[in-house]
C-alpha cells in the first residue's frame, strides 16, 4: 500500500496565517512561520501555503515567508495564490517551494498549466481546484478563494487539467472547509475515480478518523488540513497513529 501524505495547508494573508469558515470570515491565528515548523517538527510530511487573497491583488506575496521557512523546514512545500505566469511560478520555486499550486490563473488561462508542466515538470504543477455542490453529484467550479463562480464542472475541469500536464490536484471543498464536518466523501470519490495523478483531499476535517474515511472511501492519496492542527485539536503524531492503527500506510516518522 502507498502512504497516504498528511499536509499541512497555512492560507495567508498579509503577514498572517487566517483560517475562514467556507473561506470566509477569516480570522487571524498568528504567525505562519512559527505554525509550519512546529508542524514540521512533529512529522508533518509536506506543507501547502496558500495566499488567500492574491487573486485579488494579481500577484502572490508569500516569496518571503516560503525562503524564510525553507532555511528549517525540509519537507516539500507547494505554494499557490496569485500565480499568473511561468515567470511568477519560478521566483516562487527560486524562493524555496517544490511546487506550484494554480487555480483561477488556470482557469482563464488553461496554457499555463502545459507551460509550467513543460518547464519544470508535472510533479511540479499543482491544480487547485476549489469545489462547490450544485446538485446530486454535481460540483462546480469556483475561483478568487471560494467568490467566484465559472460554470465549470468539476469533474471535468479536473479531467481537462490533467490532460494539459497538471500532475498533482488538490481538491477542496468549499462548502465543507472549515466546518470541522469531515470531507466531502463523494466529491472526492467522483475525481478520484476519474484521474490517475495523486489527489489532495482538502476542506472539512475536524478529528483524525475523517482522514480514514477520505481515503478508504473516497480514495484520496494525501489529505491536507488546517483548522485540526492550527486550534491544537490534534497534532500530527495522533493523526499518524490513528492512520496506522486503522491499516494505512503512512511515513514512519522518528523524532530525532
Amino acid at each position: 500500500m502507498r502512504n497516504v501524505r498528511i499536509i499541512a495547508r497555512l492560507d495567508i494573508k498579509g503577514p498572517n496565517l487566517i483560517k475562514g469558515i467556507h473561506l470566509e470570515g477569516l480570522r487571524v491565528i498568528g504567525s505562519p512561520g512559527e505554525h509550519a515548523l512546529r508542524y514540521y517538527l512533529q512529522g508533518i510530511d509536506e506543507l501547502i501555503y496558500m495566499d488567500c487573497v492574491a487573486s485579488l491583488y494579481g500577484r502572490n506575496h508569500l516569496g518571503s515567508i516560503v525562503s524564510a521557512a525553507a532555511k528549517d523546514i525540509f519537507v516539500p512545500m507547494t505554494v499557490g495564490g496569485g500565480i499568473r505566469s511561468v515567470e511568477d511560478a519560478t521566483q516562487i520555486l527560486r524562493a524555496g517551494a517544490d511546487k506550484v499550486a494554480i487555480n483561477t490563473a488556470a482557469v482563464s488561462n488553461p496554457q499555463l498549466v502545459t507551460d509550467i508542466a513543460r518547464r519544470f515538470g508535472s510533479q511540479c504543477m499543482v491544480l487547485s481546484v476549489e469545489a462547490k455542490q450544485v446538485g446530486h453529484e454535481r460540483w462546480e467550479v469556483y475561483t478568487d478563494n471560494g467568490r467566484e463562480r465559472t460554470g465549470l464542472d468539476v469533474v471535468e475541469w479536473v479531467k481537462r487539467g490533467v490532460a494539459l500536464g497538471a500532475g498533482e490536484v488538490l481538491l477542496t471543498s468549499v462548502d465543507r472547509e472549515g466546518t470541522r464536518k469531515g470531507f466531502d466523501i463523494s466529491l472526492v470519490r467522483a475525481v478520484a475515480a476519474e484521474v490517475s495523478v495523486p489527489l489532495i483531499a482538502s476542506g472539512g476535517m475536524g478529528k483524525p478518523e475523517d482522514l480514514v474515511d477520505v481515503v478508504r472511501e473516497g480514495g484520496a492519496d494525501a489529505v491536507a488540513m488546517a483548522d485540526i492542527l492550527h486550534y491544537k485539536r490534534s497534532e500530527v503524531g495522533i493523526i499518524r497513529a490513528v492512520a496506522m492503527a486503522e491499516g494505512l500506510g503512512v511515513r514512519n516518522y522518528e523524532r530525532t
